[in-house]
């Protein structure tokens, strides 16, 4: 069984005293294939590092978080730019829009979100979205900018039903299913329920959103797993199953 986590922060700070440990018991839990999404320039190195260390399993993105973005948006835009001409990625991400913390810079993450679009068709890569309180403002810049050249994953998941189908009646978006949807009153198993298989891809999004029974605690991708159990139950599926499927999911958005 091959679980696939598509978007963990395993060089996280959180992880400095365990990481190796933390892989270790990932991998034992059929978690072998980890997506890392960068967040900004004072991580890529810390990133590309622990890659390096896990070439087999370990693939790094190359984005900046919206929450990351601020009046020195093109310094961080510039730094995504050099990277992407000196090393090899798996996809352009995070990016995307973040009203939860702060309204103040919509106009600087909304042009950050199209210029890294723009980043995504040019490398041809897929992209992945993070979109908190902002379903509106993302679905105005994804219906102006939609072409098949667009792919991704709506990451961490948890819109209603006809915002998913919005997402997908893109065509080339996944919907990334985490931790969220273990919690008891969230509300997500209901949509899930009414998705097709061929749209859903897992994720942790550790340190942050741990899974039902260790919510509140740091997350980890060998959580994965109670996640996979979680959709298991749902689809009224195998764990291999939904690991099979998601992770074929998984090769069809990032091609390898």
């Amino acid at each position: 069984m091959i679980l696939t986590d598509t978007h963990t922060h395993l060089y996280s700070e959180q992880f400095d005293n365990d990481i190796d440990e933390v892989i270790a018991n990932a991998i034992k839990n059929g978690v072998t294939r980890f997506f890392l999404p960068n967040i900004d320039a004072s991580y890529t190195e810390k990133m590309l590092q622990l890659a390096k260390k896990y070439p087999q399993q370990l693939f790094p993105m190359m984005g900046i978080h919206p929450c990351s973005i601020k009046e020195t948006y093109k310094e961080e835009i510039a730094h995504v730019e050099q990277e992407l001409e000196k090393h090899s990625f798996c996809a352009i991400g995070e990016i995307g829009i973040d009203l939860y913390w702060d309204k103040s810079f919509l106009t600087q993450q909304q042009e950050a979100f199209r210029l890294q679009i723009a980043l995504a068709k040019k490398y041809n890569l897929p992209f992945i979205i993070h979109c908190r309180d902002a379903f509106n403002e993302i679905f105005e810049i994804m219906d102006n900018l939609n072409d098949d050249k667009m792919r991704g994953i709506f990451h961490c998941f948890t819109g209603n039903l006809t915002q998913a189908h919005h997402i997908i009646n893109y065509g080339g978006f996944k919907l990334g299913i985490g931790g969220v949807v273990t919690f008891k009153n969230s509300g997500l198993d209901k949509v899930v329920e009414q998705i097709d298989m061929q749209h859903i891809v897992l994720e942790t999004d550790s340190p942050y959103l741990a899974p039902v029974p260790f919510r509140g605690k740091r997350n980890e991708s060998a959580y994965l797993l109670n996640i996979a159990q979680k959709v298991a139950e749902i689809k009224r599926l195998t764990v291999a199953e939904v690991a099979e499927i998601t992770t074929q999911n998984s090769v069809e958005v990032f091609g390898m």
